[in-house]
């Protein structure tokens, strides 16, 4: 087993990796937790077993669209019939999508009561069960509503990885993809099981630095504010690694525009992310420049004006009041590369 501490002082918590590294879930759980809500889906591969504790399973529903308030109120309903009581535990088990939701009930049920994480997906490993970012998403955009909640333990069980569909090992590529620009580092080059903690060992760092996204964690937003909007607008047919993916080449393409970085710095971008992590890099057909706008607009780090993660000659790093004329012109020519 590989474990990498996420170091926040009296709040520091551990990142098990490795095949089987569910066997480490009870140790890491609260000694105070008698019971147990697992947050799950159908036809996850892994189940929760703790004969010591009451355990109890709530089964959340598929996809984007279950990403909301009404489930978390579901969620909250079902705690209070458990009688959940602030000294037990949450203990999401799935993808990004279980973990944020998770996170949030958890972070909200009594005002804060402890989570576990056990993630079964690549992108839920090298990104969304790290960090303590949970939420839910409303029609308006993805993730508007949710908390800052650090998990007491994350448990990345690689056996998890042997059944996932190959559209969700895409969706990991494209948000492990990211990190090769925050780092320059050569990351397919290593073994699974230490490249994923070279992941979390990156995002964990970040973290410690700027827990609650008030400059430096950011950064690990690299992409993100077109991928998130290219979801919106698709209603989610576009996953979020895939959308991560074409994000990163118009972040490129933008800081082209802006005069930030070189045709040949556009170029490596569409060589490491197409060329080594063989990702699509061109938009769905069919986006409207002015929706997309729109959506942007509201991302998260938007406190006034446009702002993009972008690179530059002092490496990747965030621009706020981008002019929305060169973020136009560009975006147009983006999509009209689309299918």
């Amino acid at each position: 087993m590989l474990r990498v501490t996420v170091p926040l002082a009296d709040r520091s918590y551990d990142v098990v990796v490795g095949a089987g590294a569910i066997s480490e879930l009870d140790a890491l759980l609260p000694a105070s937790a008698r019971r147990v809500a697992v947050v799950t889906q159908e036809a996850i591969p892994l189940s929760v077993s703790l004969p010591d504790r009451e355990v109890e399973t709530f089964v959340i529903g598929a996809g984007e669209g279950a990403k909301s308030l009404a489930t978390i109120e579901t969620l909250m309903r079902g705690f209070a019939r458990q009688g959940l009581t602030r000294r037990d535990v949450v203990v999401g088990v799935g993808g990004g999508m279980v973990t944020d939701v998770a996170g949030f009930a958890a972070a909200s049920w009594h005002r804060g009561t402890s989570v576990v994480h056990v993630s079964t997906t690549l992108l839920g490993m090298v990104d969304a069960a790290i960090g303590g970012k949970t939420g839910v998403n409303l029609p308006e955009g993805k993730n508007l509503v949710g908390a800052f909640w650090q998990p007491s333990g994350v448990i990345c069980d690689l056996d998890a990885l042997a059944t996932l569909p190959e559209r969700e090992t895409r969706c990991g590529l494209g948000e492990m993809s990211k990190y090769h620009f925050l780092t320059g580092h050569d990351l397919l080059a290593m073994p699974l099981d230490q490249r994923i903690a070279r992941c979390v060992e990156i995002k964990a760092e970040v973290v410690a630095s700027d827990e609650r996204e008030g400059g430096r964690r950011a950064l690990l937003n690299y992409g993100h504010t077109l991928a998130h909007a290219i979801e919106t607008a698709t209603d989610h047919d576009i996953a979020h690694g895939e959308a991560v993916a074409i994000g990163l080449i118009f972040a490129a393409e933008l800081a082209h525009e802006l005069g930030r970085i070189d045709g040949a710095r556009v170029d490596e971008h569409r060589r490491i992310v197409a060329g080594e992590y063989g990702l699509r890099i061109t938009p769905p057909e069919r986006l409207d420049v002015g929706d997309l706008m729109v959506l942007m607009a509201r991302d998260k780090k938007a406190l006034d004006g446009l702002t993009f993660v972008l690179d530059g000659p002092g490496g990747v790093e965030v621009v706020e009041h981008v002019p929305e004329p060169a973020v136009r012109a560009a975006l147009e020519r983006f999509v009209t590369r689309g299918d």
